[in-house]
């Protein structure tokens, strides 16, 4: 085999390394040196009038292959009279880009008359590619000559299977000298394995640490949610930050709820003049959904506009949809989801979902049935989880149960959890609590917390203590530190009087050192934000707020608003739970709303927890009474007051 190389050329490789976020890139490739893509003097076979047309070709042929034409590009390669390894190579790179062009590149490579380093390298990237490990690892130890880019694709097919055993054990055993590629194999490979004790060990002993290594660490502390570390890391880059960097620094504040933090992260970036891609915007617009930042998502569609990539990017046109329903303007995602050139499932998923979010069940089905039928695309299962939403939020039960039905029958989309909790607090909603019993006890696979947690939910809106004690332990037999169980369980008990249970409640609750998530509502004006507790004390307007509150409290009660009681959870006298309720966070927001917004005007209320049922009803009344469009984003959905009614029809 070792006739078949020039071995006394001199070597010099080339690598192509994945980067993070960027799955689709080639694995490790090497070249030969001084220049592959001209023939060495013992490859030349043909009169110089034949090498000369030679190159050329091999661009041809480059380019063929580029564009992804691999038939273009054997037809120039049969066309040619005279070929070098070059010409090889290249097409070789082709049948690599197709794992289903395996032969085909088996075959090419065996016809290879002097195959170099870069024809094996690419051959073994084709097997590493097809999946073919075993082959993989046969074609690698028989190859005549091992480069640093033999081993790097090796290294770096193990550590992306995980197998960092094997990943480990071939990087020690290298025979030629380690680069950065391969140490950001090692270092990606345990980020990725969650073992950051072993990537950070690697990351101290390499010799060069490029932005890939960098990025690995900031990456893999984000998603251990060790936000800190990831800072410090940032902080002590020695390389240029790439927008891989950005965007791993960005999504990771978002992912750990400091979604504001990624805001001006993101300003920043622009700033220093880094351009952003669709991935990076659409973590950004995630941010401004959560914090219902409205402006700054305004803000990042002119930047999308302003972009000739961006504008008819269909990823960062989704997202933009995604963050005008879920900032409450369902109008102007609807008319950029009219205008996008090409929708794909998630940007049909964004608008279903929107509608869904808003209450418009009529809409959202409608629209579900025009993707299918009209536009011919296929649901998959998140389509169907926004569906379902839709039924839940309507109380279309039997439809809802059709819908369950037919993703299986019909598009064999196959029922995961989140599927089953839509089910059941569609059944529980409706007071359909033992129907929604036995969907849990039918689950092919073991019910999660989230199904238990909504059933409890449901027990709560229909008093069932009984149910809601079975409920409440099985959560908290799957998640002891859930807060909400202990809450919602205490607020049955509550509901029926049983003091004495609440106090074990809570007292269980403490013991257990689980804190409940507070209660919290806010509000945009003048683009400030301004947040609100229940029984604030901190606001420098309050007088006023409780003022306002008062004076409405006081029409509310003529037009027949009685306060209900229930809803107040402290074993306190009558009076007292008035104020408490009255106190609530989502009315403070909507008072200093009607204080600060010009008479007649929109008030958009968010809050971080569901609305409560006093609350919900007093806004009916405030909305008639101050003749405003009231709308309130809760944990599950928007509430649309105007005229007296809510858009929800007092289902919810």
């Amino acid at each position: 085999m070792l006739s078949r190389f020039n071995i006394h050329q001199p070597w010099k490789v080339r690598f192509f390394s994945r980067s993070i976020g960027n799955p689709d890139a080639i694995l490790v490739v090497g070249s030969c040196s001084s220049s592959s893509l001209v023939p060495s003097d013992n490859l030349t076979t043909k009169p110089s009038s034949d090498q000369d047309r030679i190159f050329p070709l091999n661009k041809l042929i480059a380019r063929h292959v580029r564009s992804g034409d691999i038939d273009g590009a054997l037809r120039v390669f049969h066309g040619m009279r005279a070929k070098n390894t070059v010409t090889w190579n290249s097409l070789l790179v082709g049948f690599c880009k197709d794992p289903s062009r395996m032969k085909e590149a088996q075959q090419m490579f065996d016809e290879i008359p002097e195959p170099d380093a870069f024809s094996y390298n690419i051959m073994l990237s084709c097997y590493v590619r097809s999946g073919n490990f075993e082959k993989a690892q046969s074609f690698f130890e028989k190859a005549p000559f091992k480069d640093a880019a033999s081993w790097n694709t090796m290294i770096t097919a193990y550590a992306r299977r995980r197998e960092m055993e094997k990943a480990r054990e071939l990087f020690y055993a290298m025979t030629t000298e380690k680069n950065e590629v391969s140490w950001n194999a090692m270092i990606s490979g345990y980020v990725e394995c969650g073992d950051l004790e072993t990537a950070s060990l690697f990351f101290g002993e390499a010799p060069v640490r490029g932005v890939v290594a960098w990025t690995a660490m900031i990456t893999g502390y984000m998603k251990a949610k060790k936000v800190e570390l990831a800072e410090a890391v940032l902080r002590e880059m020695t390389v240029e930050k790439n927008l891989v960097t950005w965007n791993a620094m960005i999504s990771g504040y978002v992912e750990n709820s400091r979604a504001e933090d990624g805001l001006k992260l993101f300003r920043a970036m622009l700033e220093e003049g880094t351009r952003p891609n669709s991935s990076g915007l659409s973590s950004v617009l995630l941010g401004c959904s959560e914090l219902s930042a409205l402006r700054f998502g305004r803000q990042v569609h002119q930047i999308v506009c302003k972009s000739s990539t961006l504008c008819n990017d269909i990823t960062a046109l989704t997202s933009l949809v995604s963050m005008y329903c879920k900032c409450g303007e369902l109008g102007d995602a609807w008319k950029l989801f009219q205008g996008m050139e090409m929708r794909d499932v998630v940007a049909w998923n964004a608008m279903i979902s929107g509608y869904a979010q808003h209450g418009k069940a009529e809409k959202a089905l409608s629209l579900f049935n025009e993707m299918r039928v009209n536009k011919k695309t296929r649901p998959d299962w998140i389509t169907f989880v926004a569906v379902l939403l839709a039924c839940n939020h309507a109380g279309l039960v039997d439809t809802g149960m059709e819908y369950f039905d037919s993703m299986v029958r019909d598009y064999r989309v196959e029922p995961r959890p989140d599927h089953y909790t839509c089910m059941v607090d569609l059944l529980g909603r409706a007071g359909k609590l033992e129907e929604a019993l036995e969907l849990i006890r039918s689950m092919p696979f073991k019910p999660h917390a989230a199904v238990f947690g909504t059933l409890l939910g449901a027990c709560r809106v229909h008093k069932n203590v009984e149910l809601g004690e079975l409920a409440a332990e099985k959560l908290l037999e799957l998640d002891p530190s859930n807060a909400a169980g202990y809450v919602q369980l205490a607020n049955i008990y509550a509901s029926r009087n049983r003091w004495e249970d609440v106090a074990r409640v809570r007292k269980r609750m403490k013991q257990s050192n689980v804190v409940k998530v507070p209660g919290y509502s806010w509000i945009e004006i003048r683009n400030k934000i301004h947040h609100f507790r229940s029984s604030d004390r901190i606001h420098p307007e309050l007088d006023s707020i409780h003022e306002k509150l008062k004076e409405m409290e006081k029409k509310m009660k003529v037009a027949g608003y009685k306060p209900e009681l229930e809803f107040a959870l402290h074993d306190v006298e009558e009076e007292q739970k008035e104020k408490l309720l009255l106190w609530h966070s989502e009315k403070l927001a909507v008072a200093y709303g009607c204080l600060k917004l010009p008479e007649g005007s929109r008030i958009q209320v968010f809050k971080n927890l569901r609305i409560c049922g006093d609350c919900h009803k007093a806004i009916e009344f405030m909305s008639e009474i101050e003749r405003r469009e009231i709308i309130v984003r809760d944990t599950t959905r928007f509430h649309h007051f105007k005229d007296g009614s809510c858009s929800c029809g007092g289902y919810w």
